[in-house]
């Protein structure tokens, strides 16, 4: 009977050791990139956000990516293959995936998957996503007060609402201190293409532009400015080691916090999803006030311009400085906003018009 009791209290401890062993496994996350990491751009502040991840959480999590994934039919099978890996959080980190993340999360219901850019959830689906426009606003200003040709030139990636909100704030910034400023938009059809974008950049500066903004990837833009000896604006990340003369300053995406407090949520049993009476549960988005936006040091510019960047900056965190409060007309000279309205979330998500300032008409 003793060598009984005794074989059962060391099975009781094999059983204990391998509840603990069991329970001290890491939580396996993995990420899935557009590009490379790289050293700037977009990526590469997803990079960043990871490495902050796990920086945080040390030995309580496993983290892994898998970079260079297209949009399209491949990004369901990298998604896939990081679920089958026993990944129990998955981020996706560019819109064109948000279709694959949808139709891989119902192959698996116990993974939480985290969509970034994007507006589908379901039930463990979550989106997360950075209020870039608030930063646009910002670059707007400083454009307005430091153009001399009053023509400024705007590098878009595609035509969706997330991009077109970006230009729109951007030129709400510009009017707000330079009636007489108007952007002109080039279409790129791609997030990243140097080629395209530096060439892009260069047909707007022939044409007069002085300034020049972007919702593109790479520094191409800015280090064609510094060629030219014009000014822009950096996306992203920092990109003031590319073209040390001509960025005014940068919008850096700071994805870290995010990346964060998601994964605590996951470790709580906290984490939200898409279902539920609240049309935007499941999704989080924030900015400047929140320190999901955070701009660089404002340079090569008057102080009386970094002065009015500083305000504009101050005043979109704190609340005081409405982006899209009216009046607000679009180029066509149509009301959108009365004196005293205020664009919602969901009006910002359904933008597809350009606000006055921007030329031209927005591509189908």
């Amino acid at each position: 009977m003793k060598k009984l009791f005794t074989k059962l209290a060391l099975a009781g401890a094999m059983l204990g050791l391998s509840l603990s062993a069991a329970q001290a496994d890491p939580l396996k996350v993995g990420f899935v990139y557009l590009t490379n990491p790289g050293d700037h751009g977009w990526t590469y502040a997803h990079e960043v956000g990871r490495q902050e991840l796990q920086a945080h959480f040390g030995d309580k999590v496993e983290t892994s990516y898998v970079e260079n994934v297209p949009e399209g039919p491949d990004a369901a099978r990298v998604i896939r293959e990081l679920a089958a890996q026993g990944n129990k959080v998955i981020f996706t980190t560019s819109f064109g995936y948000m279709d694959p993340t949808i139709r891989v999360a119902k192959e698996y219901p116990n993974v939480h998957f985290d969509h970034i850019t994007g507006y589908k959830r379901s039930a463990n689906v979550a989106t997360g996503n950075i209020r870039f426009y608030e930063g646009r606003y910002v670059q707007g200003v400083v454009a307005g007060l430091t153009t001399k040709s009053n023509k400024i030139g705007y590098l878009g990636a595609f035509p969706i609402p997330e991009v077109i909100q970006g230009i729109n704030s951007f030129a709400r910034g510009l009017r707000s201190v330079n009636k007489d400023a108007t952007i002109k938009v080039v279409w790129v059809n791609s997030w990243y293409d140097p080629v395209k974008e530096s060439d892009a950049a260069k047909v707007l500066i022939a044409e007069g532009a002085d300034v020049l903004a972007q919702h593109t990837d790479s520094p191409a833009m800015l280090q064609t400015a510094e060629k030219a000896g014009v000014k822009g604006f950096g996306q992203s990340s920092d990109m003031h080691k590319f073209a040390p003369n001509a960025q005014l300053f940068s919008s850096v995406n700071n994805w870290g916090p995010y990346y964060i407090e998601q994964v605590q949520k996951v470790m709580d049993g906290e984490w939200s999803t898409g279902e539920g009476p609240d049309h935007w549960a499941g999704n989080t988005w924030k900015g400047i006030g929140d320190d999901f936006l955070v701009l660089t040091e404002f340079k090569n510019m008057p102080a009386d311009v970094a002065k009015a960047a500083t305000a504009a900056r101050d005043g979109i965190a704190k609340g005081s400085l409405n982006i899209f409060e009216g009046p607000m007309m679009d180029n066509q000279g149509n009301a959108i906003l009365k004196s005293g309205e205020v664009l919602d979330d969901g009006g910002l998500w359904a933008m597809n018009y350009y606000v006055e300032g921007v030329e031209g008409k927005i591509p189908n």
